[in-house]
């Protein structure tokens, strides 16, 4: 059995190449966003894309950050065997908008902004508003949890080494 340690560092590079082929996944088959989430109307790259390549023991990190900020430096740290470590989303489902960033390295969720919810009217109506904001954190980890389990099969299937990797490189090849 391993060590918790020792397999945190052996598979945190999962969560980045998870990243890199979300990013990858909007921009080119978003066919396999809404198959996760049938109520998805769209994911966007949000306002942060942060991204990393490793040299032995050095860590070269790119943040992009900004509104409608161009994302030509990001294809081309990817191009250069950069993947990305941190990345914001807007996540939008009917009329409802939730942006919030993922980390690669643990997958943890930051940041996270919901749809504005009705204030309570009196100690009443606290249950129901705390539902609710529950339900929405939760309709996010859901859609999260679907989208790296549809990952993990792309990643562990034979075509990954064959035709996914080849893809996603001529992907950022054909945006810089």
């Amino acid at each position: 059995m391993l060590d918790i340690a020792v397999a945190y560092n052996r598979f945190k590079f999962l969560g980045e190449e998870f990243l890199t082929w979300l990013w990858f996944a909007i921009d080119q088959d978003p066919t396999i966003l809404r198959k996760a989430d049938s109520d998805l109307t769209s994911l966007e790259i949000g306002n942060r894309i942060v991204l990393e390549k490793r040299h032995k023991k050095d860590v070269e990190r790119i943040t992009i950050k900004g509104e409608n900020a161009g994302l030509e430096e990001a294809m081309l740290a990817l191009q250069k065997g950069a993947l990305v470590a941190e990345l914001n989303l807007v996540y939008r489902s009917a009329d409802q908008k939730w942006q919030f960033t993922l980390k690669g390295e643990s997958l943890n969720l930051s940041s996270i902004q919901t749809p504005i919810i009705a204030a309570p009217q009196g100690p009443e109506d606290m249950e129901g508003v705390v539902l609710e904001k529950i339900f929405l954190y939760d309709k996010i980890l859901q859609f999260i949890e679907k989208l790296y389990k549809t990952f993990i099969k792309y990643r562990l299937s034979d075509n990954w080494q064959k035709r996914d990797i080849a893809l996603i490189k001529k992907w950022s090849q054909s945006r810089a």
